[in-house]
């Protein structure tokens, strides 16, 4: 059983020629027990769809299941079964991080300890700190905290790294690592490549409200022809040489940059290709002075995704 299912959903606002649309038969689903990361470009959609999940929001048509319940009918045995980190949200000034804590369990009716919690996202110094002095990240690790509460099924972290330098980012990562050991399926929306890339088992990209892509990052890499990019310094080049290498398996780009010294970036599909570049212009005489590899990044596949561009070899 999937863990959300989302079914031909469209969302507009307003009414007539004024109307905008923001999710357009959109469909998707996240298995049971994955981190799922959720990726697109400011406006492309990402919010509305989590509001729908969450029943924040209703859809205009279409449906969305989760957990396997509908996710408008039972909304709220939804939400006691799932840990939210949304975006933007504020905390209460007033309260301390252990009052928090304490009406996050109350309201799930959980019996976890606010300071076990607290300790685990790094915040345990604050627990009687009033939230209103608290820095974005402070308050970032609290609200991660309150998402952790009763052991949820599953989590839905909305731009978690927000606020977070890099070793606050590092200990979130391994938090989702965590949960999702123990068994939760995790919904990771993020704009940050290298956070996505680092805990996600498949990545949905979302571009004006509609889903143009679905799969692991290697997936993606290789859909867009991304491969890895092989940077070769040589002491000359000629065009049977730069021929050759054109020609072998698994090269799909080659570019050629400067004269002195001539350096040629070939985009390749395989592991031994990159053997086999070196050692096709080695063979005609041509001495390799400097290479280095570059792998597709995440990052490169969604601006390849997004914006419709194909991904240079760099």
């Amino acid at each position: 059983m999937p863990a959300i299912t989302v079914d031909s959903l469209t969302k507009s606002y307003g009414q007539g020629s004024e109307a905008t649309l923001a999710l357009e038969d959109l469909s998707f689903e996240v298995r049971e027990g994955e981190v799922f990361g959720f990726l697109g470009p400011n406006g492309a959609g990402k919010s509305t769809t989590i509001n729908v999940i969450l029943d924040f929001i209703r859809p205009t048509a279409g449906r969305v299941e989760v957990l396997g319940m509908d996710a408008q009918a039972n909304s709220r045995e939804i939400r006691s079964r799932t840990g939210v980190l949304p975006e933007g949200v504020e905390t209460y000034d007033r309260l301390t991080a252990r009052q928090h804590l304490e009406f996050a369990i109350e309201s799930k009716g959980a019996d976890d300890d606010p300071e076990t919690l607290l300790e685990r996202v790094g915040l345990l110094d604050a627990i009687d700190k009033k939230a209103g002095g608290y820095s974005k990240g402070m308050a970032q690790r609290l609200m991660l905290a309150m998402a952790l509460v009763g052991e949820p099924d599953l989590l839905i972290l909305d731009e978690p790294s927000t606020g977070l330098d890099p070793n606050g980012a590092r200990e979130m990562r391994d938090i989702v690592r965590e949960e999702n050991a123990r068994g939760a399926t995790v919904f990771f929306s993020s704009h940050i490549m290298e956070q996505v890339e680092a805990v996600c088992d498949r990545v949905g990209i979302l571009r004006d409200g509609e889903m143009v892509a679905v799969d692991s990052v290697e997936g993606l890499r290789d859909s867009v022809g991304g491969g890895t990019s092989l940077r070769v310094t040589v002491d000359r080049l000629d065009d049977e040489a730069l021929q050759a290498v054109r020609s072998l398996p698994d090269v799909s780009n080659v570019v050629v940059e400067g004269e002195d010294p001539p350096t040629i970036t070939v985009q390749v599909q395989a592991d031994g290709s990159k053997t086999a570049v070196l050692g096709e212009l080695e063979d005609r005489g041509v001495e390799v002075r400097d290479f280095s590899t570059r792998e597709a990044s995440l990052e490169d596949v969604f601006q390849s995704y997004t914006t419709g561009s194909e991904v240079e070899a760099r």
